[in-house]
């Protein structure tokens, strides 16, 4: 009984199919019209097409079109095809900007550290500079304001191998935080940007607003944001702030500057 698919026609009428080779480079080839025998060293489209160009035991060359059962390998016949091109990997970075490296195990801590003012500086250097300091095995630690600088600083001992790097809010000339971080010695460095707080330092266009709004001295500075932007509750604002922040490219530059510095600071002797 006949089992095959009448459809399909008669075996003797169908046209053979060879197994499609990708013409890598190096791949042992021979050409079944004349013999020719040798390895693939490039390749080249014409008009008529795609050819192969291989390389003889006497570092000749020739071209032979790429047609179909034209080649032969391990004395079989075969179609060579162009190798599939790989792309390589898009790098990916970090959100502070950096390469990401993966499957890279977080260093040991390194005794100098990073302090920051308080809960909400360190959340944000966490979310955008995490993976450079998990790397590097920098610690980041709450300071809870430039007046414990002094205090924690003898606590702490600077020293050779043993730095210290202070991210401060409002550091511009003239205020009291820059008169705190005056004189401190080789071993630490004070870095900071202008803002009042670094909420301001994360760009309004981030947040969805136009600009910060300006509060009056003697005001508390976050209740008087979110009373003006209509935030709610000083929590409801850090939530809005928090979440708008997924990379450096919604901080403002002088912030940006000032933790890459501290940074390099700690890290390098």
């Amino acid at each position: 009984m006949y089992s095959g698919n009448i459809f399909d026609g008669h075996t003797r009428r169908r046209a053979r199919e060879y197994p499609k080779v990708p013409a890598d480079r190096g791949l042992v080839v021979e050409d079944a019209a004349t013999g020719w025998c040798g390895a693939v060293v490039g390749m080249e489209k014409t008009y008529d097409g795609d050819y192969v160009r291989l390389e003889d035991a006497r570092k000749q060359t020739r071209l032979f079109a790429m047609r179909e059962a034209a080649f032969l390998v391990d004395g079989k016949p075969v179609t060579l095809v162009r190798p599939t091109v790989t792309k390589p990997a898009a790098q990916t970075r970090s959100a502070s900007g950096s390469t990401r490296v993966e499957g890279v195990k977080a260093r040991v801590a390194l005794p100098s550290r990073i302090w920051v003012e308080g809960v909400h500086d360190a959340a944000i250097v966490e979310r955008v500079w995490g993976h450079d300091l998990r790397i590097e095995g920098v610690v980041v630690e709450q300071l809870e304001g430039l007046d414990n600088l002094a205090e924690r600083l003898v606590e702490f001992g600077p020293g050779p191998g043993r730095k210290v790097g202070v991210l401060a809010d409002h550091l511009v000339e003239g205020s009291k935080e820059t008169a705190l971080t005056q004189g401190l010695g080789p071993y630490v460095m004070v870095t900071g940007h202008p803002y009042i707080d670094v909420w301001e330092a994360v760009r309004p266009k981030s947040v969805g607003i136009a600009a910060w709004p300006t509060i009056p001295r003697g005001q508390d500075w976050k209740t008087g944001i979110c009373r003006e932007l209509g935030w709610g509750t000083p929590q409801d604002g850090w939530r809005r702030v928090y979440g708008a922040v997924s990379s450096f490219r919604d901080l403002e530059a002088p912030l940006i500057g000032a933790v890459e510095r501290l940074v390099d600071f700690v890290t390098v002797d």
